[in-house]
């Protein structure tokens, strides 16, 4: 049971960023379940937002992350993103991403714009750049030697002062202490301690029955940090994003908010730009906006999707140069993005609630934080300004490091604490029910829980999910551990989290929007959901 200065959960922007610091300072354990193409970082396309342009300022880029974020941004954590901003950029250079400049090496950045955005401001590589970042990432992890990354674990709980030695208490606050985790390709599950323990296992896509995230997205930091104590906040605010190709029976498909910042233009089937009536922005209006503008012109109509017409903005070349993974899915798909407009519909693509976070991403238990997804900075208040998200994990992931090194955490003594009790070795009779109480967890998120919500369908949603998270708690004591178990029981407590939190917002704000309360209270509140103490 060894112990570590730093133990980092996910292998994200916001993990392997944090972890390429700390290695200066101690020994890091990444744990993960796939280190490559894994998470939501590879599947970014747009870009990081950034203030390098002499015509942009700070002030500007503050105040269109807080006008997108109806009012519940914290301020002072959105100056710390916005100032930061070039360095975070600088930094993601250092360790060799490559993004796209206007002309050869050493020019300036090609900056885009997207949805919410003023100005020019989104550094990109192509639109591929959530996968550049984590390229240059991995390459820079795997030269560090004071970190050792371990692939192929699913991590099942926090290691608190319950998992002490009988005669051992806990002194002080009370605190995090490790992971246990699943190591899948043995099957055993090890006990993994260190001083500081850092959540950045991204969202919980993977609760809703269509979304944009990839299939690890199934929000177990921000899960096992409830177990173990720590409080959630604004969990409600699941962002949309508002064009996914329309491909039925295909997996979904992000279509960049780039394309709208090019001169992508939304149209229904009669080719009416429906956005102009909609928000002085039209097409680049901010995401809640957009997303519930395409779903209720989809219910007007009976239509199972509208379009994004590309049409007009630019030569084919163009269109090819500027978004080459794009150009080349639709084609792949039947549309020639230059001379056919592009089927799209929402699809689940940000949590914009999660842990409860100080400025330095510093949860409510001693020892644990959490950085980017999983986390609740209060950068994207009640609806997240484009672009923003990569920056946050690099942003707050430095922040974080300078909290416990300023800090001082002592590692745990591996001697105090329980290795993981593996009493339950039975296994489950029909592990396939597994997959069909997710499926069931995924269509009642989306049906009940998705872009507009209504008291009844809140109400309908927490009755379906008590009874299987019911099921899975049975299970869960019951049975051995199963991978499929462990993902399904955090989205499970995440789905109760975002209901919970949903039932309590009585107002309209930002992504959450309720028929039963259409207009947006004068007083903006937070939502927290602490744990019971036991």
């Amino acid at each position: 049971m060894p112990a570590y200065d730093f133990v980092v959960v996910g292998s994200g922007i916001a993990g392997l960023s944090f972890a390429l610091r700390a290695a200066r300072h101690g020994k890091v354990l990444v744990v993960t379940k796939k280190l490559s193409w894994a998470g939501s970082t590879h599947l970014a396309q747009g870009g990081i937002a950034s203030v390098l342009d002499p015509a942009d300022s700070m002030e500007r880029h503050l105040e269109d992350t807080l006008a997108a974020g109806a009012g519940l941004c914290r301020r002072d954590r959105v100056e710390i993103l916005v100032s930061q901003g070039p360095e975070a950029v600088r930094r993601l250079v250092e360790w060799g991403a490559r993004f796209t400049r206007e002309g050869g090496r050493g020019t300036p950045f090609d900056l885009a714009r997207e949805g919410g955005h003023s100005r020019s401001r989104i550094v990109h590589a192509a639109d591929g750049t959530g996968r550049e970042i984590q390229r240059a990432l991995i390459e820079a992890i795997h030269l560090e030697p004071n970190v050792t990354v371990l692939e192929n674990m699913m991590a099942i709980d926090l290691v608190t002062a319950r998992h002490l030695q009988k005669g051992q208490r806990e002194k002080g606050p009370r605190a995090v202490y490790g992971v246990y985790a699943l190591d899948t390709t043995t099957n055993r599950v090890e006990t993994l301690l260190g001083a500081a323990i850092v959540l950045c296992t991204g969202g919980v896509g993977q609760v809703y029955a269509h979304t944009t995230n990839d299939s690890v997205s199934t929000g177990d930091g921000i899960a096992m940090a409830y177990r173990a104590g720590a409080a959630v906040e604004d969990m409600e605010f699941m962002q949309f994003h508002p064009t996914a190709f329309y491909n039925p029976g295909k997996p979904i498909y992000l279509i960049s908010e780039a394309l709208r910042g090019h001169g992508g233009i939304l149209r229904n089937k009669a080719g009416e730009p429906f956005m102009e009536h909609v928000h002085p922005l039209k097409s680049l209006a901010p995401r809640d906006i957009v997303a519930r503008a395409i779903d209720a012109e989809m219910k007007r109509t009976g239509e199972p999707c509208v379009y994004l017409d590309m049409t007009g903005a630019g030569t084919p070349e163009e269109l090819h140069r500027h978004f080459p993974n794009i150009h080349r899915h639709c084609l792949e798909n039947g549309i020639d993005m230059a001379r056919q407009w592009i089927p799209v519909v929402p699809a689940a693509h940000f949590m914009c609630g999660g842990v409860k976070v100080d400025g330095h991403s510093a949860a409510t238990l001693a020892n644990l934080y959490a950085v980017g997804e999983t986390a609740c900075t209060g950068v994207h208040g009640a609806n997240r300004l484009a672009s923003n998200s990569l920056l946050e994990g690099v942003v707050f992931s430095e922040r974080a490091l300078a909290r416990i090194l300023a800090t001082a955490p002592a590692r745990p003594s591996p001697a105090r604490f329980r290795a993981w009790n593996s009493f339950r070795l039975r296994r489950a009779p029909e592990t396939v029910i597994y997959a069909h109480s997710l499926e069931t967890i995924r269509s009642t998120m989306w049906h009940y829980v998705g872009i507009v919500r209504s008291d009844f369908r809140l109400a309908r949603a927490a009755e379906f999910l008590r009874v299987i998270s019911r099921q899975i708690r049975s299970d869960y004591w019951s049975f051995s551990i199963e991978p499929d178990l462990i993902q399904l029981r955090n989205l499970t407590q995440c789905a109760e989290l975002i209901v919970r939190s949903a039932r309590r917002r009585k107002e309209s704000r930002g992504l959450h929007y309720n028929v039963d309360h259409p207009r947006m209270l004068p007083v903006a509140r937070h939502t927290v959901l602490t744990p019971p103490r036991g």
